[in-house]
C-alpha cells in the first residue's frame, strides 16, 4: 500500500484525535478562554442544550444531549478578541463560528484532511450520527498516524535531508 490509499482507507475513528473544551452557549469569552487554558486545548467547542462545561472527551452524558453550534479557536482570539476592549465580558457567541463543519467518525483520513485544506481549518469537529461530539480532528492526528505507520522514514529524518548520518542511530 501507499501513503495516498492508506489515508483513503483509514477512517478517523481509527486515528487518536484530539479532545476538547466545551461550553454552554452565551457562555463569557473570559469564561470561555478559562475552560480552554483549564483543558490545556486550543479549540472550544459551544454546545445548546443542557451541556456541562467539560473536557469534551465523550464520555460525559450532557455531552451526548448537546447540539454543537459553535467553533471557538485561538485564530479567532487573536483575529476577533485581543484589540476589542470589553469583549471579554461578552458572550462567545459573538465571535464564534456558528453551524461549523464536522465530520463523521466513519469518514477517511483523506476525506477529512481534503475537507480541512479546502475550507483552511486546522481543528474538524467529529460528531456521530446522533449528533454527539466525539473529538475534534487536526493534522497533528495525521502526524501521528503517519509516526506509528511509517516510524522509520518520520522519525529518523535528519534536521537537513541532504545530510545523512555518518553512522547508524544508536551504533
Amino acid at each position: 500500500m501507499n501513503l495516498q490509499t492508506d489515508l483513503k482507507s483509514e477512517h478517523i475513528s481509527h486515528l487518536v484525535v484530539s479532545g476538547f473544551a466545551q461550553v454552554p452557549l452565551g457562555t463569557s469569552v473570559r469564561d470561555t478562554l478559562a475552560r480552554m487554558r483549564a483543558d490545556r486545548r486550543v479549540v472550544c467547542l459551544v454546545v445548546e442544550e443542557g451541556a456541562a462545561a467539560g473536557a469534551g472527551d465523550g464520555q460525559e452524558e450532557d455531552s451526548r444531549q448537546a447540539r454543537l453550534v459553535g467553533i471557538f479557536t485561538e485564530r479567532d482570539v487573536m483575529r476577533k478578541v485581543v484589540d476589542v476592549p470589553g469583549m471579554l465580558e461578552k458572550p462567545v457567541d459573538e465571535v464564534m463560528t456558528t453551524d461549523p463543519i464536522t465530520i463523521g467518525p466513519d469518514a477517511s483520513a483523506a476525506d477529512a484532511l481534503r475537507l480541512m485544506e479546502m475550507n483552511h481549518f486546522r481543528n474538524l469537529p467529529i460528531v456521530d450520527g446522533s449528533g454527539r461530539l466525539l473529538g475534534i480532528m487536526s493534522h497533528q492526528a495525521i502526524i501521528d498516524y503517519l509516526a506509528d505507520r511509517y516510524p522509520v522514514e518520520v522519525l529518523n529524518r535528519p534536521i537537513d535531508p541532504e545530510r545523512f548520518p555518518r553512522k547508524a542511530e544508536g551504533g
